[in-house]
């Protein structure tokens, strides 16, 4: 059974994730960012207590700004490759749990700026683990990656954690790297010198959801198109992805980082300091032209193939096998494609209302992730 608590001004508290959260000290990097904004509302809304460290939003229009979240958090403005003050961040932050999301997360701007994407997302990432390491605090790290950290071989079958990695492109290699640097911490440094780190990555799949208006991502340029009355451009139609909404990896990232701190959570009882992929059902890996179609299902408008020959290089067909996840942590992905566009939908035709929004939706998707009987909603 699903319980909860009423928390200040009578807001509903959720004690899913077997209640690990509540009085929680979390660090998140990256909380101003999309994926990081929806993670800080999710932990606020689960009782943590929440530092967040960052560049600040890019806009007013930022979902961290929409929500006000700097109001709820420590909120803490910095740079992922400032080696002293993220130490001292961390120093003071005394966090029980790290979730790493800061980075550079563009495909297409990887090439027009590789320096930055490789410093950003490797020397970041070396960075928080050797702060971590140095003030050698016993704590749970989730180290956020993606997908695209595979050597991609295009193949139809989905890609499995002891694959090989690799990357064409400067984002999708600094990921790989990403991975490569937080193995060789925990097995040189948190498993030997017995500090109780525990540290596991994450990939996931490509995230959808309300509130995101990076440049080049094929749902903010949808939203851009039909809100200025605009045919959408579409650059690979027939590209495809394994489409999530962005509360499904957060839920893995959050019951990860959960069994990290309280291994009797593991459903095998098998060490986790490790890799895990958290995508979608093989039926959401769709082209870009179908979702595109689902979103005007939803949102009146039309489409229109913008491919160029000429573009940079991005991958034709990619997919996650979550089966490791499923069988060790008990996670599986709770909604549908359909159901992903469709709250997506909604939510940026209600965008003034997104707190409300934002809430409701993070209540609805663990609400019937309990009804499903998933393991970090029960």
């Amino acid at each position: 059974m699903k319980v909860t608590r009423r928390g200040k001004f009578g807001r509903t508290k959720s004690m899913a994730f077997a209640d690990a959260y509540r009085s929680k000290r979390v660090f998140i990097t990256g909380h101003t960012g999309f994926k990081g904004s929806w993670l800080t509302q999710w932990l606020i809304n689960l009782g943590a207590q929440v530092t967040g460290y960052a560049l600040k939003a890019d806009s007013d229009r930022a979902m961290f700004c929409k929500l006000n979240l700097s109001a709820s958090i420590n909120h803490i403005e910095g740079d992922i490759r400032d080696l002293d003050k993220l130490r001292l961040s961390i120093r003071e932050a005394r966090p029980d749990i790290v979730l790493h999301l800061a980075a550079q997360p563009l495909v297409r701007l990887s090439f027009e700026n590789p320096l930055d994407t490789y410093s950003i997302n490797i020397m970041g990432t070396v960075n928080l683990l050797e702060a971590i390491r140095l003030e050698g605090r016993p704590c749970a790290v989730v180290v956020v990656t993606t997908d695209k950290c595979y050597d991609n071989k295009e193949w139809v079958q989905g890609y499995r954690e002891e694959d090989p990695l690799g990357g064409f492109d400067p984002y999708s290699s600094s990921k790989a790297a990403t991975e490569i640097v937080s193995a060789a911490y925990r097995s040189s440094f948190f498993r030997s010198e017995g500090k109780g780190i525990k540290l596991a990555t994450a990939r996931a799949g490509n995230v959808i959801g309300g509130g995101d208006w990076a440049a080049d991502r094929i749902v903010p340029d949808c939203v851009r198109s039909l809100l200025n009355n605009k045919t959408i451009g579409v650059r690979n139609k027939i590209s495809t992805r394994p489409w999530q909404h962005v509360l499904e990896p957060l839920s893995g990232y959050l019951w990860l980082g959960a069994s990290l701190l309280n291994p009797k959570l593991v459903i095998w009882g098998e060490r986790i300091e490790t890799a895990f992929n958290f995508g979608p059902e093989l039926s959401s890996n769709r082209t870009v032209a179908q979702l595109v179609e689902e979103i005007l299902k939803h949102w009146e408008g039309s489409w229109e193939d913008k491919s160029d020959p000429t573009a940079v290089h991005e991958a034709k067909l990619l997919n996650l096998s979550s089966d490791k996840a499923f069988h060790l942590l008990g996670w599986k992905p709770t909604w549908d494609f359909e159901k992903a566009v469709k709250e997506t939908v909604e939510w940026y035709k209600a965008e003034s209302d997104g707190t409300f929004l934002t809430s409701k939706q993070i209540t609805d998707y663990s609400k019937q992730a309990s009804d499903q009987l998933i393991q970090w909603a029960l």
